[in-house]
């Protein structure tokens, strides 16, 4: 059967020191008897879910529970006879789901589903029957929490079944709800496991649900997730906070006193708000122990102040900066710029005049609903609300896809073999952090903290980003390996020769598995390409042509050679300035070039220059580039189309796949330059061409 489990009692990690206050633990033995004695009158709730029925009517106090009765008495018709490896009946697995998710405020469909989620796969109920009692929603989730077939599978079961459950996430969050509560009452109950498998489930639940739980935002779920975990795989680290929290418990905490005068500071303000203590759970108690050693009395909890309004959040703040010592570093608004996962709130501390230190977060009531259960509390995310909604308006509500998914649900699907798909999930949820950049035509693109470039081009192009030669980043020009940071704006600059592929040292810097599969697939696929990219840089390369005529600038100065500066490379109609130098000759520059303060700052005679009347000049101009082949030679004959000539060219190395072109030009004509510029700008792969 799908449920491990055992009597809590036998199993240390299911103490209720590790629940989350105010959570009812299930008497699962009279639940047992509740089950099999059934309901004492047909027009009422089986007394079995009568405490679901009671959590569900708390956050939904208009929901129609006949559905709920039916498929109660279906799934516990279904599992009857059978027994959990405790010896309770198999009927308190699904009814505990079903509460944890009552509890949470899951809405009805989601509970239906719920109590109905292990009988495809444990009994002789099919979809079919479930799609004609319960209608094709219900279906669906049921058939996205049941598990593929061992028989059918083999050792590749469990890396199928949630690959088939994550796809049908993909269509409809609730799925994945029910998964979370599945394996926290499994987790609850593991103690007759064998302590190798206790350890294998463990890790599963850490690698994956418990990433997953926090990119849904079930914080609930998630937290006591972590904690059972923590007990199964560290027991030493485990006994060792559980004793430090027990000391703490016989020493006066400093948390009430805090929180008092927080209230008392908030009502001399007139901010109606509610004060608590929040007590850390295990886990959390055992990272901050590791990060600052010696445990303070405040360190054991948070102060968590819950108001009505967005506005009310920063009139508290500004009241807790007033009137405690801020610790400035310790300020977080997830308000204004919120987690990935829903999560809003904001997050300070403060020092009391007796140098105790607190940390506080700050969030409205609705904040706090979806802080706790993420999607879960967001109802049916696929129900357009209604217009005249009057709560949560100003709320960040948009569960359905978001960005982690979509990428997931992109790459699971280059990812066919089993294997290569569990190693890459399990790397892809290891990253906890997610940024949001802007495309240039002003979309934007989710990616993971860390994501570079590359990550960008294969999150926007998919297989066309092969041919990505490089990118600007906030306007600036930058290299395909750079990261990019939360709020960037990226444009990507791709080749338009079919034949270019990404190089091998790609793989070094992509971060997203999408980006890692496709780059490694076309290497696989073009050897002899990948080779070649890997080339040693070649030494500058110079092309030296035939020297036009002289200059076409006049000074003022008798029988004096003129010249044009090399620097700045003036050319008519330019603004310009003479001065004369070792041997009595006029160097022209342009003059902004930095070079005619400096002749000025020595003492250089200046001279009077203009331009004559013919209209032939010599420029340099620089062209940057990404690296291609043909390069030189494109460039060449974009030049030549415009009629002018090439009195000298040099390419430096490439650097991070970007070249630079130096060119001398003898033009006909002065006006041609910027339909030159224009079309040296317009060769593939050149992104800049200036004056030198």
């Amino acid at each position: 059967m799908s449920a491990e489990a055992t009597n809590p009692e036998a199993h240390p990690e299911a103490r209720p020191e590790l629940r989350r206050r105010g959570r009812s633990r299930l008497d699962l033995r009279r639940l047992g008897r509740a089950a099999l004695l059934g309901p004492t009158s047909r027009d009422r709730l089986p007394d079995a879910i009568g405490h679901v029925a009671e959590a569900h009517r708390a956050h939904h106090p208009d929901a129609d529970l006949s559905i709920l009765r039916r498929a109660y008495l279906l799934a516990e018709t279904s599992h009857r006879g059978q027994m959990r490896k405790s010896g309770e009946p198999y009927i308190t697995h699904p009814l505990a789901v079903t509460l944890i998710l009552a509890e949470l405020g899951a809405e009805t469909t989601t509970l239906t589903a719920s109590l109905l989620h292990d009988t495809v796969e444990d009994t002789d109920v099919t979809l079919d029957q479930v799609r004609e009692e319960f209608g094709d929603e219900v279906c669906f989730i049921v058939d996205g929490v049941t598990k593929v077939e061992k028989i059918d599978y083999g050792a590749a079961a469990e890396p199928e079944t949630f690959r088939k459950m994550l796809v049908a996430t993909g269509n409809d969050v609730r799925v994945m709800s029910i998964k979370l509560a599945d394996r926290l009452h499994n987790m609850r109950t593991l103690g007759v496991m064998r302590p190798d498998k206790q350890a294998r489930i463990a890790k599963v639940t850490r690698d994956v649900l418990i990433p997953l739980a926090e990119r849904l935002g079930v914080q609930a779920l998630k937290t006591e997730l972590e904690d059972l975990v923590f007990a199964i795989l560290h027991p030493e680290e485990y006994e060792e906070t559980r004793a430090l929290i027990a000391a703490h418990a016989g020493e006066r905490d400093p948390l009430p006193g805090i929180a008092d005068s927080v209230r008392g500071v908030l009502r001399d303000a007139g901010i109606a708000a509610e004060v608590v203590v929040r007590p850390r759970h295990f886990v959390s108690v055992h990272r901050i122990s590791r990060k600052r050693g010696e445990l303070r009395g405040s360190d054991f909890g948070r102060v968590l102040i819950l108001v009505g309004e967005n506005a009310d959040c920063y009139a508290v703040l500004g009241e807790l900066h007033t009137c405690f010592t801020p610790v400035v570093s310790e300020f977080k608004d997830f308000i204004a710029s919120p987690k990935f996962n829903l999560y809003q709130s904001l997050h300070t501390a403060v020092a009391t005049a007796e140098g105790q230190v607190a940390e506080v977060i700050v969030r409205t009531r609705q904040m706090h609903r979806v802080a706790e259960a993420g999607v879960v509390a967001l109802g049916n995310p696929y129900t357009t609300p209604p217009v005249d909604a009057a709560e949560g308006d100003e709320e960040r509500i948009d569960p359905t896809r978001p960005g982690w998914l979509s990428r997931l649900l992109d790459w699971q699907q280059s990812a066919p073999d089993p294997d290569t798909f569990w190693t890459v999930l399990r790397a892809e949820l290891a990253q906890d952090r997610e940024i949001t950049v802007f495309r240039a035509d002003g979309g934007t693109l989710g990616l993971p903290g860390g994501a570079s470039c590359i990550d960008a081009a294969y999150a926007q192009y998919g297989e066309a980003a092969h041919g990505c030669i490089g990118a600007r980043v906030n306007g600036r020009l930058t290299s395909l390996s750079s990261r990019l940071s939360d709020g960037d704006t990226v444009q990507l600059l791709l080749a338009h020769d079919a034949s270019s592929g990404p190089a091998a040292d790609w793989l070094d810097h992509a971060r997203t598995p999408a980006a890692r599969i496709a780059i490694s697939g076309w290497l696989q696929a073009h050897p002899d390409s990948a080779a070649a990219t890997t080339t040693a840089a070649r030494a500058p390369l110079s092309v030296v042509g035939a020297r036009g005529g002289g200059a076409n600038a006049v000074a003022d100065l008798p029988d004096a050679h003129v010249r044009l500066a090399g620097c700045c490379t003036p050319v008519p109609p330019d603004a310009v300035a003479g001065f004369v130098v070792r041997g009595g000759a006029v160097t022209v520059h342009r003059v902004h070039c930095p070079a005619v303060a400096q002749m000025r700052a020595v003492g250089r005679t200046s001279v009077a220059v203009r331009w004559r009347a013919t209209a032939d000049c010599r420029v340099t101009l620089l062209a940057e580039s990404f690296g291609r082949p043909h390069l030189l030679a494109d460039l060449t004959e974009a030049i030549a189309r415009e009629g002018v000539e090439v009195v000298s060219a040099t390419v430096e190395p490439p650097v991070e796949q970007r070249v630079r072109h130096s060119y001398t030009l003898q033009l006909p004509d002065a006006t041609g330059l910027p339909a030159l510029m224009r079309a040296m700008r317009d060769v593939p792969g050149v992104y800049d061409v200036s004056r030198a």
